[in-house]
């Protein structure tokens, strides 16, 4: 294992918002001593603070690591989303400053999967409108509209990790799967593609939503895309909050066109439980409403926790930077002996041949170089044949080129 210039034993990592133990387990697993947990996101001056002497932060989907927070870390090497999305993070700040932003897009999969399928279940049975019955005393025994899953269509608006899981377990339970990408996607099972968004509306019995957080995905489910839906069918978003109009929804369903929605994500979310939460959904009987928790099980945390954690270990002692986000990603073989430089900066013509220049005219050889570039930053790692003493001046004069944005050494 290569050891960093900075002892791991003095790094310090600062892990926010009750991220699972298994990330700090694996932090000192490595050797890494100084860990700092925090059981909530904070704000303000508090986390201005908290951020200071941090070299690697973890953060879920609440900490808000703007361009100041950032800016505050003066010692931040690398930063960890311990959670699918990193819209919480400056990620063009911190790629000027030369940390990559690291996240967890997989470890949650099987888990949102699930919920989505229980959900649609539930929503076929019209268990929501019975439950609620019951709490104020009405015994609705009947089967009028009550439906078994298996036979029943379900499309899934979003083919990708999550999506495809979706219809291998609803294959599973003997329903027919319908999906719609805007890329070309390679099907599992027996799925099919349908012809277009209206083509999958039109003949699904239950519709799921997976798509990312983009300008196109914006009001992708409105009122005509709803009227567009079998009568009786229910909806299931759990992918973005502003994915479907919740207003023309309401009306759907009040109206009895559509039988039931189930709703993990809103447009605006509570900041914390002191917050009330306010959606046009609340106090409609055939709507299950949750609070963002589509992938928070105890297994899913537990992976995440593995999985960046891994992540911040491999840039922070090999520099890989294999999918980071926004950041120029390199994968890299196992170090020999020597050296490896770690140099960011800004993507401007000239720069290799500075760096080159400069291990040109010191006492070392290169043995391997990799370079990416990502918008305006560029990652060159090169591994040298040199003594500790040859590389440590290395650094030092690669530090001095104009332009870079950062510079560190492995042995």
């Amino acid at each position: 294992m290569t050891e960093p210039s900075f002892p791991r034993s003095e790094i310090r990592v600062v892990l926010f918002e009750g991220i699972s133990d298994t990330a700090a387990e694996a932090f000192r697993g490595a050797g890494y001593g100084n860990v700092e947990t925090h059981p909530r996101a904070l704000t303000g001056d508090a986390l201005l603070a908290a951020v200071r002497p941090a070299h690697v932060i973890g953060i879920r989907s609440r900490t808000q690591l703007t361009a100041e927070v950032l800016a505050a870390a003066k010692k931040l090497v690398a930063v960890g989303c311990f959670c699918i999305g990193t819209d919480q993070v400056d990620l063009g700040f911190a790629r000027r400053r030369g940390v990559p932003v690291f996240n967890a897009p997989y470890s949650n999969t099987r888990s949102v999967a699930e919920l989505v399928i229980a959900e649609a279940i539930l929503l076929l049975r019209r268990i929501p409108e019975r439950n609620m019955g019951c709490h104020r005393g009405d015994w609705q025994k009947s089967a009028a509209g009550s439906r078994e899953a298996r036979g029943k269509t379900i499309g899934i608006v979003g083919y990708g990790h999550i999506g495809s899981q979706v219809g291998v377990l609803a294959e599973m339970l003997g329903m027919r799967v319908l999906y719609h990408d805007v890329s070309a996607k390679l099907p599992l099972g027996n799925v099919e593609a349908a012809r277009d968004l209206d083509d999958l509306l039109e003949r699904s019995d239950a519709v799921t939503l997976h798509v990312p957080d983009a300008p196109d995905t914006i009001g992708l489910i409105g009122e005509s895309q709803l009227r567009r839906m079998r009568p009786g069918a229910v909806l299931i978003n759990a992918s973005r909050g502003k994915v479907v109009d919740l207003d023309a929804l309401r009306s759907a369903l009040l109206g009895g066109h559509l039988a039931g929605a189930a709703v993990d994500v809103f447009p605006e979310e509570p900041a914390s439980r002191e917050v009330p939460f306010a959606s046009p959904l609340l106090g409609v009987d055939s709507v299950l409403l949750t609070p963002h928790i589509g992938g928070s099980t105890e297994e899913a945390q537990a992976g995440i926790g593995r999985e960046v954690a891994a992540k911040l270990l491999r840039y922070s002692d090999d520099g890989s930077t294999l999918s980071a986000v926004g950041f120029p990603e390199v994968t890299l073989p196992a170090q020999r002996a020597g050296a490896r430089l770690l140099h960011v900066h800004e993507n401007q013509p000239g720069m290799l041949g500075a760096i080159n220049d400069v291990i040109g005219r010191g006492d070392a050889n290169i043995d391997a170089q990799f370079l990416r570039t990502v918008e305006d930053v560029g990652y060159v790692v090169t591994d040298v044949e040199a003594s500790r003493e040859a590389a440590l001046a290395l650094q030092s004069e690669l530090r001095a080129i104009p332009g870079t944005l950062r510079s560190r050494v492995l042995f």
